[in-house]
């Protein structure tokens, strides 16, 4: 699949058109043999069309906004879009009310010339990072469609429509990694900011203290791009850092626990790659970080507040939720106060410690999921599992979350082999450094696929 900066430079070249982009992706998402019935609730078929065909005209004029003008973009079933009901992955809002204006996000793609061909299935309420959701069907990892795997989540849809080239990037929110895990396991790149950096105004919430919105697309440098745009800068992607002498830690604490074999092995040649490139690897101990189950063996932050944003919700349509996402609601009721404020006030200790820890380092590296993509069928079936699997999948990025942090999800496995990602991850406000290391580390990551 292309990358936004070959589309846009097809477009500059008048190889192709913004109509022609749009009318594949659609056709993309209308095949009955696709995963589009799945990976999008709502498709915007006719304003798509329209919009490129002005993108088209303006273009012929000279008027280009940013590379990404025309080029066809999905965004998540969490993201206001006016005039239309933002379900978030569930049947329990039906009849909310239409949004009246776009989401912050949403208006800014929108003004950078981006074409927004559709809303991308999710997780119900954004609340797993697996990817299923029993309303609206769950859509299949590109790797092993024969087996059907799981997408990851909660922006499920948002890669699906990336991978299958349905949109050039899906606009998806990250909590506790539902951005990174969908990426990483669909063989994609992902991009979770400091949370502070892009304005919610217009998403559904989850949790109101760690949510964050980025994109998953093809590249670090359409990841980048589309950062600045939601950051409301000028859209641009930085000059990349040289991997000669960056120094990188590599966490020994708690995120390289439990690997499975091919995640443990495609983690390792990747630091190989990356220590032959010329960069300054370095094993680095934080063992605070094995407090964690502890700290938040009581829901953390995401539960008490997502309690507080659906109590009223939930007590009138408890039936009409998927109940492992109820379930998950209706424990943050048993928080109290005290225990949220001591989550509060660990939190804010451990966020130093990670800076103290950190500060010789451009950056540190762990494997992004300690797992490849796992069938979806067993884990429809039977909760336990589901649970024991959320919880591992989420808990290498949901350390990032914790610590207010950025980071990218780059591709690092073995052609043919399941989906793994390296995760570059950053100090809170170090996203466009982040970024620009990144480009670099994807060079030397790259293997052909």
């Amino acid at each position: 699949m292309k990358t936004i900066h070959q589309l846009a430079a097809e477009l500059a070249a008048g190889k192709t058109s913004s109509r022609a982009l749009v009318e594949l992706a659609l056709a993309r998402i209308d095949d009955p043999a696709g995963e589009g019935a799945r990976a999008f609730l709502r498709t915007h078929a006719d304003a798509a069309l329209l919009q490129a065909s002005a993108c088209d005209q303006l273009r012929l004029c000279g008027i280009v906004p940013s590379p990404l003008a025309g080029i066809p973009v999905s965004v998540k079933d969490l993201f206001d879009i006016a005039g239309e009901v933002t379900r978030a992955g569930s049947r329990v809002r039906d009849d909310a009310a239409p949004a009246a204006a776009d989401a912050a996000v949403v208006a800014r793609l929108r003004q950078a010339g981006a074409i927004i061909v559709g809303r991308t299935n999710t997780v119900e309420f954004a609340f797993s990072g697996l990817g299923l959701n029993p309303h609206f069907g769950t859509p299949k990892n590109p790797w092993d469609r024969a087996t059907g795997r799981i997408p990851g989540g909660s922006s499920c849809g948002a890669a699906v429509s990336v991978a299958d080239g349905m949109a050039a990037m899906g606009l998806g929110t990250d909590t506790g990694g539902s951005v990174r895990i969908p990426a990483a396991l669909c063989g994609l790149t992902g991009f979770k900011p400091t949370a502070r950096r892009i304005p919610k105004d217009g998403c559904f919430p989850l949790s109101t203290t760690l949510d964050s919105i980025g994109p998953i697309a093809h590249s670090v440098a359409c990841c980048a791009l589309i950062d600045s745009v939601l950051a409301g800068q000028e859209p641009q992607v930085p000059t990349a850092l040289p991997l000669a002498g960056l120094r990188l830690g590599v966490i020994q604490d708690y995120v390289l626990a439990g690997l499975d074999a091919g995640v443990a092995q495609a983690f390792e040649q990747a630091l190989i790659r990356l220590s032959r490139a010329g960069a300054r690897l370095t094993d680095v101990r934080f063992a605070a970080l094995g407090r964690l189950p502890h700290i938040n063996r009581h829901g953390g932050m995401v539960m008490p507040e997502a309690y507080a944003i659906h109590r009223t919700l939930i007590a009138a349509r408890r039936a009409g939720y998927d109940p492992r996402v109820a379930s998950r609601v209706l424990r943050g009721a048993e928080v109290s106060a005290a225990d949220y404020i001591d989550v509060q006030n660990e939190r804010a200790a451990m966020i130093a410690e990670s800076a103290r820890i950190t500060a010789p380092f451009d950056a540190w590296l762990m494997p992004t999921v300690v797992m490849v993509a796992p069938p979806i069928a067993p884990l429809e079936n039977d909760d336990l599992l589901y649970n024991q699997t959320d919880y591992a999948i989420l808990r290498n990025p949901s350390v990032v979350n914790f610590l207010d942090g950025c980071a990218l999800t780059i591709p690092c496995h073995e052609p043919g082999s399941g989906p793994v990602g390296l995760s570059v991850v950053g100090q809170g406000g170090c996203d466009r450094r982040v970024l620009a290391m990144g480009l670099a580390m994807e060079s030397a990551l790259r293997v052909s696929h």
